[in-house]
């Protein structure tokens, strides 16, 4: 019985540390980058690409792959982060334009989003 209960409590501090500590959700307004940057130098040394998926935040560490989810229409893509920004006010992620057109967002061009962090 003693083993039972610390079997138990064990996996329930496994379980609860691990959700808590690597879970990282945030809804906020979007952008994507305009074709002036494709080529340039990105914040974290890389060339940046239009074609990749990737996005610029304003804290996450770079390489940090997150899931983004248009809430208009619930399509999502899955981007890294290689670059610093938006620097407008209210914007939470800049999109490369590969991955804004993934989630239909070229037309308005600015959008609200969920961002997860992925393990």
């Amino acid at each position: 019985m003693k083993v039972m209960i610390i079997l138990l409590m064990f996996i329930s501090c496994c379980c609860l540390g691990g959700t808590a500590s690597s879970s990282y959700v945030q809804s906020g307004k979007a952008s994507y980058y305009g074709d002036k940057f494709h080529g340039k130098k990105t914040a974290s040394g890389e060339v940046f690409n239009k074609w990749d998926y990737t996005c610029a935040h304003k804290k996450l560490p770079f390489g940090t792959k997150l899931k983004v989810t248009n809430l208009k229409n619930k399509k999502s893509v899955i981007v890294k982060v290689n670059d610093r920004g938006p620097f407008v006010k209210g914007r939470i992620i800049d999109l490369s334009y590969a991955a804004a057109k993934k989630i239909d967002m070229i037309k308005d061009g600015v959008i609200k989003v969920k961002i997860e962090k992925m393990r």
